[in-house]
């Protein structure tokens, strides 16, 4: 499975340069983890693309580091794919 997210909007969120790496890597390994375990929509399943995905929001410890916000935002993304 390929994914491609070309630009992802974090509404309310503060996450500066330095921690734009790090939530970037805990992202992509979350969502690649849940990618691996679960299932996506049929209508994904034999592939095609998605112009833009909104999500339900999400709470979030605004003292939260950015490893744990990259997960909640994977978890997020994960489940406007998901079944």
């Amino acid at each position: 499975m390929r994914l491609h997210i070309e630009r992802l909007v974090l509404d309310g969120l503060d996450v500066g340069p330095a921690q734009r790496p790090v939530l970037h890597e805990a992202m992509e390994a979350e969502l690649g983890r849940l990618l691996a375990e679960g299932e996506i929509r049929a209508d994904l399943a034999g592939g095609g693309a998605v112009p833009s995905l909104t999500t339900k929001g999400f709470q979030t410890d605004h003292a939260a580091g950015p490893v744990q916000l990259g997960r909640q935002i994977a978890g997020a993304v994960y489940r406007g794919l998901a079944k």
